[in-house]
């Protein structure tokens, strides 16, 4: 399409839509933008009305149906009213995703996956920076629409591969998203309350690859049983990564990440990050490195090096012998397993918030390890039911003082997870608020 002189709507003024807006705006187009809540960032609002675009806030008028494409931001549910007239009305309603990639020309190295994805992305560029010119976009902060007018406004600018963080609702919406190499980390339960049933999410999870040829490459987990089963019956040129040398080119061996084509090897104890699950994306990012052309020696070199993000199985303190784990990012009862499958035994666990879900009992398989679990907020109603069966539950509603008992709890040998498997929305604006309170709490604690 060309956009100069077409009515161009954008719901939802997010950083995502402001971007958005200001790229179809340096297109010639004439932007609408409208948000039905009138919290947004009064920056967003001022430039946009300063380059002409109309913003309406508090609600979602019918204006926007007088428009020729509709640009949705991905925390909109399909299900609302207003998309359901711009879709009787069978005006064409795209993702931010998709209306930036229209516009670009880069390589795209596409990273989704239920858990993990900003990690592994974070971590596979400061991989590939040394060797190629890389940026990072998408759901780790960066919409792939500020990319796009950035480097609009700086053709000088090379760029080899743009590496993108995509959630199941960045890739819905979408239909000529190409990557040149997808990389899918896992697949599990999450999202219920925007699709209608889990093979409806995986199947949005997999709509990443409907577009790829022989010309580029799916890396795929297949120690995750859901992309196992799911591979048996995709006909695209792909490769899988796995802990298991029969199924990886990299693999984990007496502790050490080994490679089936050198003798370098990378010792786990010696790397920052900890955690079964962040090893597993090494070796994704070991494999997807590789075909790229870098040997073992400069991967394994960047994956020891490499420090992990905040809020994601972060060991931000030990005292007295006792382990604090910062794990706020995880909002789902399968990333809480997944920590839980790296730790042996001594757990106090503390888990809570507003649940996604209301059946926490998959936790109970890991009830040899556990000495204690602090249920707060709105989930410990149903953490309790879930799981005093075979685990000393304490319910606490307030975040702090659940912190604050399982400090007063812990002993040496001990290790203290915030773990939540729950959204943070009850108590905090968001998980990195509820990490940051929660180290706080313990810092204040020993200080």
């Amino acid at each position: 399409m060309n956009y100069k002189n077409k009515n161009i709507g954008i719901l939802g003024l997010g950083v995502s839509g402001y971007w958005a807006a200001k790229l179809a705006h340096s297109l010639g187009a004439n932007v609408f933008i409208s948000d039905a809540s009138s919290n947004v960032n009064n920056f967003f609002v001022e430039e946009l009305k300063s380059l002409g675009v109309d913003v309406e806030l508090g609600s979602h008028s019918n204006k926007i149906l007088n428009t020729d494409l509709i640009i949705k931001s991905p925390g909109i549910s399909n299900n609302i009213q207003i998309i359901k007239k711009l879709l009787e009305k069978k005006l064409p309603v795209i993702s931010e995703i998709e209306f930036a990639h229209r516009l670009s020309d880069f390589k795209i190295i596409a990273v989704t996956g239920t858990n993990g994805k900003t990690t592994t992305v974070t971590c596979l560029y400061e991989v590939l920076k040394n060797d190629f010119n890389v940026i990072k976009s998408g759901n780790i902060g960066n919409p792939l629409s500020e990319t796009v007018f950035k480097k609009k406004n700086k053709d000088n600018v090379e760029i080899d591969y743009c590496i993108l963080e995509l959630s199941s609702f960045q890739i819905d919406d979408t239909n000529s998203l190409k990557p040149y190499i997808a990389l899918i980390l896992n697949i599990s339960n999450d999202h219920q309350d925007r699709y209608k049933n889990f093979e409806d999410y995986i199947n949005s999870k997999m709509k990443l690859t409907r577009n790829m040829n022989d010309n580029d490459l799916i890396i795929y987990n297949y120690d995750n049983e859901i992309l196992r089963e799911k591979f048996l019956d995709i006909n695209k040129k792909f490769t899988s990564f796995s802990l298991e040398k029969e199924f990886s080119k990299y693999f984990l061996y007496e502790n050490k990440i080994k490679s089936s084509n050198s003798s370098f090897e990378l010792n786990i104890n010696e790397c920052s990050l900890l955690g079964i699950h962040n090893i597993s994306n090494f070796i994704g990012v070991a494999t997807l490195a590789s075909y790229l052309g870098l040997n073992d020696k400069s991967i394994f070199k960047s994956l020891k090096r490499f420090k992990g993000l905040n809020h994601r199985f972060e060991l931000f303190k030990e005292i007295n012998g006792i382990k604090f784990i910062n794990d706020s990012k995880a909002t789902n009862i399968d990333s809480v397993r997944v920590a839980l499958e790296s730790i042996d035994s001594n757990v106090i666990l503390i888990m809570g918030g507003l649940p996604k879900d209301s059946n926490f009992s998959e936790i109970l398989k890991f009830s040899q390890s556990i000495k204690s679990i602090i249920a707060y907020g709105s989930a410990s109603n149903q953490i309790y039911d879930s799981l005093s069966i075979q685990c000393n539950v304490l319910k606490i509603e307030e975040f702090d003082e659940a912190v604050n008992s399982s400090i007063k709890l812990a002993e040496k040998g001990d290790l203290v997870l915030m773990s939540p498997g729950c959204a943070s929305y009850d108590q905090f604006k968001n998980f990195e608020e509820r990490g940051d309170r929660f180290k706080n709490i313990v810092e204040r604690y020993y200080s």
